[in-house]
């Protein structure tokens, strides 16, 4: 289906035009080109349903468009741009660091040798099952977990492993992947249905320190080339509280200051920012910044936000987001938000 006309332009080509989601002040105008007019018509529909919120397209992989990345009613993919600010923001705010920038923790090209993100591969029902073991093996799900002969796992030390399977729309998660005496072992692997909106539970970690799915956080180069984010995006700090907010399932801290950030906090850029100065991409990342806001889901460097590697990445582009500080930000009170 991806040599399809319906699909090319869902992935943004820009053959026929890419849809941008914000204001004409937010991002730059459509790309469009003249075509005869039946491929035209088809392009307006194709397009059309690639754009409108909650459509067939939205929020899918290319490569796995049958599968949506979670319902449109999950958090994850819930505007948070009208709901009120939390009355502890300045103070959480400042606790991440209100001076400090925020930093694309991916791109293009390798660092010390490996790709510069979090990879994912997507599987099929053919991709050949795996048993892991687990270091945190109670708060883990006991499946085989479908690792393809060259998986991509993440570099440095999280080694972690997205794997979408096309054929029943379930996501599979490992941390810590890697081979020990020739068989997989992981510090903790997760599973979700994509169709649904059921969390781990209570107290339970994942592949991430918040008990949350990592991929639906990712800023992924398709969605950049099509010219939206239409979810949530995942970032780290340094300290966070020994707490956690829905949808997030387990905290990871021995800390309990009421200024640190919980797991699971999410954050939104005030609607007050400027993005007119920045470069395409890195506007698109403000844009969802603003709507979708981005939650707190490991320990880390602060303000890093997570994406999937990509040689279409502008690491220029994304650079440019170090000058947006912590002080741009806000809390935002998602207490009432629920699927």
């Amino acid at each position: 289906m991806r040599a399809g006309l319906l699909d090319r332009l869902a992935a943004g080509r820009r053959s026929t035009g890419t849809c941008l989601e914000g204001s004409e002040s937010d991002l730059p105008l459509p790309i469009t080109t003249s075509v005869k007019v039946p491929a035209a018509a088809v392009a307006v529909i194709a397009l059309a349903l690639a754009c409108a919120g909650g459509s067939a397209f939205a929020l899918r992989v290319p490569s796995a468009p049958r599968c949506p990345i979670f319902p449109k009613s999950n958090p994850w993919n819930q505007r948070v741009d009208t709901l009120p600010v939390a009355s502890n923001s300045a103070a959480i705010i400042n606790s991440i660091g209100a001076s400090t920038g925020l930093h694309a923790d991916f791109g293009s090209g390798l660092w010390e040798g490996s790709k510069i993100g979090i990879p994912f591969d997507v599987v099929t029902k053919k991709t050949r099952r795996s048993r892991v073991s687990f270091e945190y093996s109670d708060e883990s799900d006991h499946v085989r977990y479908p690792i393809p002969k060259k998986v991509h796992i993440e570099g440095g030390s999280d080694h972690h492993a997205l794997l979408l399977d096309k054929s029943s729309c379930r996501l599979y998660e490992l941390g810590g992947l890697q081979k020990q005496n020739g068989r997989w072992h992981a510090w903790a692997g997760a599973t979700w249905n994509l169709r649904s909106n059921k969390v781990r539970p209570a107290g339970w970690t994942s592949a991430d320190a918040a008990g949350l799915p990592i991929f639906p956080g990712l800023a992924r180069y398709d969605e950049a080339r099509r010219g939206v984010i239409d979810h949530a995006l995942r970032f780290t700090v340094e300290d966070s509280r020994r707490a956690y907010l829905y949808p997030a399932r387990h905290y990871a801290s021995d800390l309990t200051a009421s200024n640190l950030p919980p797991m699971g906090l999410r954050v939104r850029l005030k609607a007050s920012f400027d993005i007119r100065p920045f470069p395409r991409q890195a506007r698109i990342v403000l844009v969802a910044l603003k709507r979708y806001g981005m939650m707190v889901a490991d320990n880390g460097s602060n303000w890093y936000i997570s994406g999937a590697p990509s040689p279409g990445w502008s690491n220029d582009q994304l650079h440019t987001l170090g000058q947006v500080r912590g002080s741009n930000f806000e809390v935002v009170d998602t207490s009432k938000l629920r699927p």
